[in-house]
């Protein structure tokens, strides 16, 4: 755990929770404790890829002509022994 992350008691974090995950949004960490002891930890999810709309890998794909013909269709039923 970090020494940085920002504390909260169980009750506190259920009165305040959406301000915590604002604060996770922002990059904080934040400790949840039970009596003093730190029980669980809240840290931002790391995305690989933002897509947040419809066409957001344009340009990013290189697909060739062929990538949905029959021929590649069949190629791939076969590899995965997949009846058509």
């Amino acid at each position: 755990m970090s020494a940085e992350a920002v504390h909260y008691d169980v009750q506190d974090a259920k009165t305040h929770l959406s301000h915590i995950i604002e604060r996770v949004e922002r990059g904080e960490e934040i400790v949840i404790d039970r009596g003093g002891i730190p029980v669980a930890r809240i840290v931002p999810l790391v995305r690989r890829v933002n897509r947040t709309a419809i066409g957001s890998l344009a340009g990013r794909l290189d697909l060739v002509g062929y990538w949905d013909s029959p021929r590649t269709n069949a190629e791939i039923t076969a590899d995965f022994d997949l009846d058509e």
